[in-house]
């Protein structure tokens, strides 16, 4: 099964649950993205892996209009049920890959992606697909998961991802984020690290786990070294895995 597939499947189960789940609901970094745009009413705004709709219906009373667009079409379903039901009339809602984007070149004045690339396959691809449909001087708002520099730890979170979660395909390091960024023309005007505290149980049944995956998942933690433990910050009681610390990058990318 491709990751593509891998994706439709696990949040086509999920979807619901992303629309109430509070780290993707609440979290400080969709307040920053709303703080890095610069927005006069007139903007036709992109929102790519819309999910549960969070950042479509953050940035829909500051742009003229949003074009929301998923993979999945259960997700597009709560999003587009989720947002309407905020009184918000200006949002559509396309089922679309983020790496085949159905628009013509120079479309959008801003793109958001918020919390998703670490799905996607060929970043690259994306990368260039926001490059193309995003007009001269316009805004590239990025909002994911993001990994250490060094490869120990690089590895752990990748895998602990990937065992909870088998659509995942691999959040990227700062530097690799900077790095793809400027090579497909675009300019870092402004990026931020935030800290993102996992609560271990809610984290595992977003993506349904059963209470053996859970009690192995927790187990590889426990196991894990020293070192990676104070780096995430990892909280283990009575034998359980309670809590663990990531980071994400928020930047604002501008093509020129």
């Amino acid at each position: 099964m491709d990751t593509k597939k891998d994706v439709q499947q696990q949040f086509g189960k999920s979807a619901d649950s992303y629309v109430s789940s509070p780290i993707h609901k609440e979290g400080k970094d969709l307040q920053k993205l709303l703080q890095m745009v610069t927005a006069t009413g007139e903007e036709e705004l992109l929102d790519v892996a819309t999910g549960g709709g969070h950042t479509a219906n953050a940035f829909a009373s500051i742009v003229k209009n949003i074009t929301a667009v998923d993979l999945t079409p259960e997700m597009l379903v709560a999003a587009e049920n989720f947002i309407k039901g905020n009184g918000h009339q200006n949002v559509r809602f396309l089922q679309a890959d983020a790496e085949n984007l159905p628009f013509s070149n120079e479309a959008f004045d801003i793109v958001t992606c918020r919390i998703a690339p670490h799905h996607f396959p060929n970043v690259n691809q994306f990368i260039k697909e926001v490059y193309r449909v995003l007009k001269p001087n316009g805004q590239f708002l990025l909002d994911d998961n993001v990994v250490p520099e060094e490869e120990l730890f690089d590895h752990f979170y990748n895998a602990i991802e990937k065992r909870r979660d088998y659509s995942h395909f691999r959040a990227w390091k700062k530097s690799e984020w900077l790095r793809m960024l400027e090579l497909a023309g675009f300019e870092i005007y402004e990026w931020h690290r935030f800290e993102k505290t996992f609560r271990f149980d809610p984290w595992c049944n977003r993506m349904n786990l059963s209470q053996d995956e859970k009690d192995k998942l927790s187990e590889y933690i426990q196991g894990s070294d020293p070192k990676v433990k104070d780096k995430f910050r990892i909280v283990i009681e009575e034998n359980q895995v309670v809590s663990f610390q990531g980071e994400a990058i928020v930047l604002k990318a501008m093509k020129r």
